[in-house]
């Protein structure tokens, strides 16, 4: 117990400037999350992560499920063994039937309930660390997909947290922790609510668990929000401005699409597009505050200050965190 109110001491830390989290729910969380281990082929030990999600079950990635044949659930020094799974291959997502694990389940929580600039925390065994670590991030974006919300955050995790958990401030499992892309330090997360499905599913009992995840697509069939991550990170603006227009046009109301694509004609130089661009994404979607941030520099640039001040009040109610970085910006500006 010392150990455990360390790490979660050491987390609050890391995370006071959360606008409100509730202690004992998210102490929950942390005890929700366990190892999923097992011996590939060549003796090596196999390691991944998992949330305890109701009686006996626990939610984990498929991928960490590949090359071992015999995978079990552990926690802290006890072993529990798996006696089935219900899996969802393309989306990443295995839930594990463990036989007299008795341990409390997590609340499942919503992605369609996240909002850009809202506090998260990922714990997971990053490194097969022995305790469950903890790291504040919050939301970058989400994106619409399968009636649910693939969660792109900051909140780092690494080998060894594949199918950890992603929580809200009140200790609600909102995501879990899955892939990080190719480019621009992204950190995706499966929606959590996918979870209610998979428990529809045929139960399996052969592993290892084999097939292809969405993340792992072809460039070409991948999600729009995938195909942009490569382009982006090469800053290669001519090929990401071909995607997004694409993006646009087969998904004309996703406030993503339009943000994204405004973005590229911003560093274009294009920033009367670039403004029409964000106005549409604000327009779909008022609290999208990455397009009212950028809409703001642009404003700023161009010295209209009163639109500029209209759109510091949106930010204020919205994201403070960003409503700072514009004013640093401003500053910055001011004093050269």
């Amino acid at each position: 117990m010392k150990i455990c109110k360390f790490y979660f001491l050491f987390f609050l830390i890391f995370t006071s400037q959360a606008p409100a989290f509730d202690q004992e729910k998210l102490m929950k969380a942390w005890t929700s999350v366990v190892m999923v281990r097992g011996y590939n082929d060549n003796g090596s030990l196999a390691y991944g992560s998992g949330v305890i999600v109701g009686e006996n079950e626990v939610i984990t990635n498929c991928h960490v499920l590949r090359k071992t044949k015999q995978p079990w659930v552990s926690q802290g020094d006890t072993s529990y063994s798996i006696t089935e799974v219900r899996a969802d291959r393309w989306q990443d997502l295995c839930l594990l039937t463990v036989f007299n694990l008795n341990r409390s389940p997590v609340v499942i929580g919503n992605s369609k309930e996240l909002v850009k600039g809202q506090e998260l925390v990922g714990i997971g065994h990053s490194h097969g660390a022995p305790v469950p670590l903890t790291t504040g991030g919050y939301v970058v974006s989400t994106y619409d997909i399968n009636d649910g919300r693939i969660i792109l955050s900051t909140a780092k995790f690494r080998l060894g947290a594949s199918g950890s958990g992603l929580f809200d401030m009140q200790g609600r499992l909102v995501g879990i922790n899955t892939f990080k892309t190719t480019g621009y330090g992204s950190y995706f997360s499966m929606p959590a609510e996918w979870i209610h499905r998979i428990r529809t599913l045929p139960a399996e009992k052969e592993f290892p668990i084999q097939g292809k995840a969405l993340w792992e697509e072809e460039e070409a069939t991948k999600p729009y929000f995938l195909k942009i991550a490569i382009p982006k990170n090469k800053e290669d603006w001519g090929t990401l401005e071909a995607i997004t227009k694409e993006w646009t046009e087969k998904e004309t109301n996703n406030t993503e699409a339009w943000y994204e694509h405004g973005l590229v004609h911003e560093k274009l130089n294009h920033n009367d597009l670039a403004k029409s661009y964000y106005k549409k994404a604000i327009e779909i979607d008022d609290h999208n505050t990455d397009a009212l941030f950028q809409m703001a520099v642009i404003e700023n640039h161009e010295g209209h200050t009163s639109i500029v001040d209209s759109l510091k009040i949106k930010l204020s109610e919205l994201n403070p965190a960003k409503l700072n970085e514009l004013n640093e910006i401003i500053k910055c500006k001011e004093a050269c």
